[in-house]
């Protein structure tokens, strides 16, 4: 049954992916001429990808120094939302009059665009580097700060009460029950924000014409070459699915610790 089962696991994702590939081939050659086939795709990028880390200038780079160049930024901006994030969400979930001041500016802010305060940034910063580091710690943090919070506040008051028949203090608290307790609520958010951050660097990227995967996909969409643009597509969907399941697993660790 388990060997069953693992068959399954591989043949069916490869089974979708030829699936994918059949459609884009046909939709290529019929509905849309100017799309690249999957051949066609390959015969034109292989260079970047056989080549992944080469440099011939600051826009003609292998696909793995653009993506190495966009994770970094990811990484500045995600650990910037979560120091953030963390504390604030733990704040709106341990203190009512907290909650009651600041819940309304934090649910007006949290669904303002990218690509609004992508130009806030440059105004503050001058800089492209800074202002995409600023925008994407800003749209990624609220996943990390509502899930903080909704993990604090759904401990069950019952360990809350054998905290205070034990006599602990406030830090103590916080330490053995709190923090333990909102854990998976925690790593449920860090998961959401890691994925948002992913999706906002490849829109500032693009706005700001930074060098990564953003910044390729549309200096190649200015120059008309289409299969690099769905090299870039395809890159930013597997570096999205390769972090996902990388929170995954430190969600679940947690989960089940």
């Amino acid at each position: 049954m388990k060997n069953q089962f693992d068959l399954s696991s591989v043949f069916l994702p490869v089974l979708g992916l030829g699936l994918v590939l059949v459609v884009w081939t046909i939709v290529s050659q019929t509905v849309a001429p100017d799309l690249p086939s999957p051949a066609t795709t390959w015969n034109e990028s292989k260079d970047y990808i056989l080549r992944p880390f080469f440099k011939d200038g600051e826009m003609n780079q292998g696909i793995g120094r653009f993506a190495f160049l966009s994770l970094l930024r990811v990484g500045k901006g995600f650990l910037l939302a979560i120091v953030v994030g963390t504390p604030l969400g733990f704040l709106l979930g341990l203190s009512a009059f907290f909650y009651r001041a600041f819940d309304p500016v934090i649910q007006f802010l949290r669904p303002i665009s990218p690509l609004a305060w992508l130009p806030l940034g440059l105004v503050i910063f001058r800089h492209s580097e800074p202002a995409a580091i600023f925008t994407i710690a800003i749209c990624a943090m609220w996943p990390t700060v509502i899930n903080t919070a909704v993990g604090v506040r759904s401990i069950s008051p019952e360990y809350l009460n054998v905290g205070r028949v034990l006599k602990l203090s406030r830090i103590k608290t916080l330490k053995r029950i709190i923090i333990p307790g909102s854990l998976p609520y925690v790593f449920t958010g860090y998961r959401l924000s890691l994925g948002l951050a992913w999706l906002v660097i490849v829109a500032s990227e693009m706005l700001t014409g930074a060098p990564g995967v953003g910044g390729f996909l549309w200096q190649e969409y200015n120059s008309l070459v289409y299969s690099h643009i769905l090299l870039s597509i395809i890159t930013i969907g597997l570096i999205g699915f390769c972090l996902d399941r990388l929170m995954g697993v430190v969600e679940r660790k947690f989960k089940t610790a």
